[in-house]
């Protein structure tokens, strides 16, 4: 059983190999730093930031027994032949960016946009850079830092 702070992964599916490697370093690091965690899953990463608000929405309701101490967002855009991707891209790292700053949250974000599907295997890839790993650190310590800060 975990000791230590819960965190909410929410995770895009839409390249199942990448988001599997993405959330396996995710959860072994968690796990190695005694974290208890959810997973929800969307379709997307545009999806991603609304499910962190209602994540804080039902917290400031009290309509769920959750209580997430922070965040960890995975997820994967490759580029493609349209502007799709610059818009997606864009879109969702905004809406992640803003919700941080709107309630002081601490989150690791674990979302690759890449111009390649070998880039973003490389990134995702537990044996390669370990973004799911690095993004579930970076929660951990601002987690650390918020309680630093008084809050």
């Amino acid at each position: 059983m975990a000791t230590g702070p819960r965190i909410l992964i929410v995770e895009s599916r839409f390249y199942e190999d990448i988001a599997d490697q993405l959330v396996k370093g995710a959860v072994q690091e968690l796990t190695a730093q005694g974290a208890g965690y959810k997973r929800i899953i969307v379709p997307g990463i545009l999806e991603i930031p609304a499910v962190i608000r209602f994540a804080v929405r039902a917290m400031e309701l009290r309509a769920t027994d959750f209580r997430f101490a922070g965040y960890v967002v995975l997820g994967c855009s490759i580029k493609g032949e349209t502007d799709h991707y610059e818009h997606v891209c864009n879109e969702s790292m905004r809406g992640v960016s803003d919700l941080v700053l709107q309630y002081s949250l601490a989150l690791g974000n674990g979302i690759l946009t890449c111009r390649t599907r070998e880039h973003a295997w490389e990134r995702a890839r537990v044996d390669g850079r370990n973004f799911g790993g690095q993004a579930a650190r970076a929660a951990l310590r601002m987690i650390q830092v918020k309680r630093e800060m008084g809050l």
